[in-house]
């Protein structure tokens, strides 16, 4: 192998790594996520529920249910009158 073509390529496998590794950081910032819980509609919950009556997304039989919960943009959980996990099963404790 011709050694300019090996330091080429290696160099370029190091840019690109440079690359990829910002736009994941900028892609975890922006797609950040947060559980909200009470908001999903019957069939559109993202997991299992706090009451473990099913342990898969997609099995919520009612809709607003406050033991179901979907994965909404971090921080807009409260305008859409959901609950965190926490207060969630304090609910469920009443």
């Amino acid at each position: 192998m011709n050694p300019r073509i090996a330091v080429s390529s290696a160099l370029a496998s190091v840019f690109a790594l440079g690359l990829a590794s910002q736009a994941a950081a900028q892609d975890k910032d922006a797609g950040a996520k947060e559980k909200c819980f009470g908001i999903a509609k019957a069939g559109q919950n993202d997991c299992a529920n706090l009451s473990g009556t099913h342990s898969c997304a997609g099995q919520a039989k009612v809709d607003m249910g406050p033991d179901e919960w979907k994965y909404v943009p971090k921080g807009t959980c409260k305008s859409m009158k959901g609950m965190t996990a926490e207060e969630a099963k304090a609910r469920a404790k009443k």
